[in-house]
């Protein structure tokens, strides 16, 4: 009877992704931890409660995956601004936004984004990540999933995996694994990444950049980010159009990042400026 259930399981599952039209949508919720150390500082429990409550639409988000078998966009779901909120921190292109268009099968990817008022179409090739495929399984909603890592080379613009520099046992440190971003802050080289992937769903996709495994990626763990699914709908009623994003100033992720870290060298100079009694103001892009 057991075989006959799996049976029925499967050819349902198959018959579902044959079909021409196919089209999946899943749900992530993306949670980033930080510091509640605050750098040593001698802050109150209700001072730091409204720092992190402050933080909260950085820090947890919400994604849509909507998938078809080689083609997927990746949108950030906007929220509404909480009262007294003040619109929370905000960090540019770092606290993500825009959407993420991924092509599996020619291996292209697309980010529409907007970063200080002005919107960037960047380009890049979506190169398949180097998976190391484990036998380790869990349950994740109905699915079975298989766990997956691999080692990745961490980008310098990255604020999640950021930390505070430990003066204390600096000497004790191997600086050749960590780079130094400030004085106050340093950022591992490399990171290792869990994926937990369901061969049920058996579309090579996954939340962002994530994608390759023989199945629908449901849970990654990058440094200090979780990103986890919570919904998933096959077929849904109110179909995406999966096409490629055409706003913005196209442009490389090289490019782009290069931009980004020129201005934030531009702020920090301004913020410098402004403590030393000089803020001259910043220039725009042009």
């Amino acid at each position: 009877m057991k075989r006959l259930i799996t049976g029925f399981l499967l050819s349902i599952t198959v018959t579902v992704f044959s079909q021409a039209n196919f089209q999946g949508k899943a749900v992530y919720q993306s949670k980033t931890t930080v510091d509640t150390n605050f750098g040593g500082r001698q802050l109150s429990e209700e001072r730091k409660k409204q720092i992190l409550e402050r933080m909260k639409n950085m820090l947890e988000k919400t994604y849509v995956l909507s998938f078809t078998k080689e083609e997927s966009l990746y949108k950030e779901e906007e929220k509404l601004e909480t009262p007294g909120s003040r619109g929370g921190f905000r960090f540019g292109g770092f606290a993500g936004g825009g959407t993420m268009y991924k092509n599996v099968k020619d291996a292209r990817l697309l980010e529409s984004t907007e970063f200080f008022g002005k919107k960037f179409l960047i380009t890049e090739n979506a190169e398949k990540p180097k998976w190391e495929l484990g036998s380790e399984t869990k349950q994740i909603g109905n699915y079975t999933c298989f766990k997956a890592t691999l080692v990745k080379k961490t980008n310098a613009l990255d604020w999640r995996n950021m930390r505070r520099r430990n003066r204390d046992s600096e000497e004790k440190k191997d600086s050749s694994k960590v780079k130094k971003v400030s004085e106050e802050l340093e950022l591992p080289k490399e990171i290792v990444v869990t994926a937990w992937y369901t061969p049920q769903i058996p579309v090579s996709n996954g939340p962002g950049k994530y994608w390759g495994l023989p199945g629908l990626i449901l849970e990654v763990n990058e440094g200090r980010t979780t990103i986890l699914c919570s919904e998933i709908t096959m077929n849904p009623s109110e179909k995406v159009a999966i096409d490629e994003p055409t706003k913005g100033k196209e442009i490389t992720r090289e490019e782009y990042n290069k931009v980004v870290k020129e201005k934030m060298e531009e702020m920090r100079e301004r913020f410098r400026s402004r403590r030393g009694g000089n803020d001259r103001g910043g220039r725009g892009f042009h």
